[in-house]
């Protein structure tokens, strides 16, 4: 097999899974049928495949015939093959010249539905991105219906097994189960973001690009409708009813591997959504900055012979700023991400410095009632100062020093 030299491969893209506001030239704009290379346009929908030789051709010819109509030049089709033994991506590739809207990713380092997702959207030039399977299970017409919600202005517009005018082929009564547990579990797990849609186990879904742009998606196996709400800033959801239909060609993928990774999904991202996976992060931390505060208190008492608040006020700043530097690492790293640049981090760094000195007032008070008053211990009335302004530094740094609403 040959491929068409004048449209090579698109190169996966590496790095963080985050998605960017589409780099191309404002002056460049769909005018003509064809888009060229750097124009932006409407729609980019991703089908992610693995070993689907019998069924791309088919897809392809299906939805551009839809999509010509629908959108005529305003579209673009990207395959993204995780290096396929069938060729699928080699069978596509040859396609190009004939659709001219298609564009073909071959994966050879990476694998896994959600990442060859979200690669294709990084590479994206749509101001709407979205996934349909590539193994015709996803009705091709029902595609229209999603686009046109997201013309009236939906966020994110997804086809639903559970709504009117959906539902499944054939499926038999235990894959049924299976799937509305997975769903009970999720509501009981993620109830804010399962419970937005009826159908949270799709894969055939639209979603504006300015909802996802800038988040970085932390996906685990193959269910990236949840990560998109639950990460994105997704208002408005429309649902479109389809009819899930049995494989024609090719085998099933679904094996109960994928059942485990959506339920350790849920429990990352509610970790990540909630301020309880933020506070082990900084709690963890804060463990590093007690060693700096331990280890330099024992040397200005012991080895220096300063006074107990001087010495507690030392050791406690340098921990400050060790805390600060993990923290805009790693604790807020994907806020702080956002607000890069010397200037916001010496900003952040000045809150953070204020807060947690109103913490060492708090700490400084406590360690000398502690000691002075009760006679306790002066290492053991460290530690329980530590611990009680641990929460008020968590706290009041998670609404003030790495504010969300900050970012534009």
């Amino acid at each position: 097999m040959s491929t068409d030299p004048s449209r090579p491969l698109l190169a996966p893209p590496s790095g963080s899974l985050t998605i960017s506001e589409p780099k191309v030239d404002p002056a460049l704009q769909l005018d003509a049928p064809e888009a060229s290379p750097s124009s932006s346009v409407y729609l980019s929908l991703v089908i992610p495949t693995f070993n689907e030789s019998e069924n791309i051709e088919a897809m392809i010819e299906l939805l551009s015939k839809l999509l010509d109509q629908a959108l005529p030049g305003n579209y673009e089709l990207i395959v993204v093959d995780d290096d396929s033994p069938d060729y699928t991506w080699k069978i596509a590739q040859e396609m190009v010249s004939q659709y001219p809207q298609l564009r073909v990713m071959r994966r050879q380092q990476e694998r896994g539905l959600s990442t060859a997702v979200i690669r294709g959207w990084q590479v994206a030039r749509g101001e709407v991105l979205g996934v349909i399977d590539g193994d015709l299970q996803h009705p091709p017409e029902v595609l229209l219906q999603l686009v046109a919600e997201t013309q009236q202005g939906a966020d994110l517009a997804t086809a639903s097994r559970h709504v009117e005018g959906g539902g499944v082929s054939s499926w038999s009564v235990v894959r049924r189960f299976l799937s509305r547990g997975a769903q009970l579990i999720g509501l009981i797990i993620l109830p804010g973001v399962i419970g937005r849609v009826s159908d949270p186990m799709s894969g055939y879904f639209l979603v504006r690009r300015s909802a996802i742009a800038g988040k970085t998606l932390s996906p685990v196996g193959y269910k990236i409708l949840i990560e998109v709400l639950g990460r994105g800033n997704i208002g408005r959801v429309a649902e479109v009813g389809y009819v899930f239909q049995e494989r024609q060609s090719g085998e099933s993928k679904v094996t109960w591997k994928q059942y485990v990774e959506y339920l350790r999904h849920l429990v990352r991202l509610r970790l990540a959504l909630s301020p309880f996976g933020r506070f082990i992060r900084f709690g963890f931390v804060g463990l590093t900055g007690l060693f700096v505060d331990m280890s330099v208190f024992y040397l200005l008492r012991e080895g220096l012979q300063l006074g107990l608040t001087r010495s507690n006020i030392i050791s406690v700043e340098l921990a400050i700023l060790n805390n600060f530097l993990w923290n805009d690492a790693w604790t807020f790293s994907d806020i702080s991400s956002r607000q890069q640049g010397w200037r916001q981090r010496a900003k952040r760094l000045l809150k953070f410095n204020v807060i947690c000195l109103m913490g060492l007032i708090l700490n400084t008070l406590i360690v000398n009632f502690l000691f002075n008053a009760l006679g306790m211990n002066q290492y053991v009335a460290k530690l329980i100062a530590i611990a009680v302004v641990l929460f008020w530094n968590f706290w009041i740094n998670l609404k003030l020093s790495w504010r969300v609403t900050e970012v534009k």
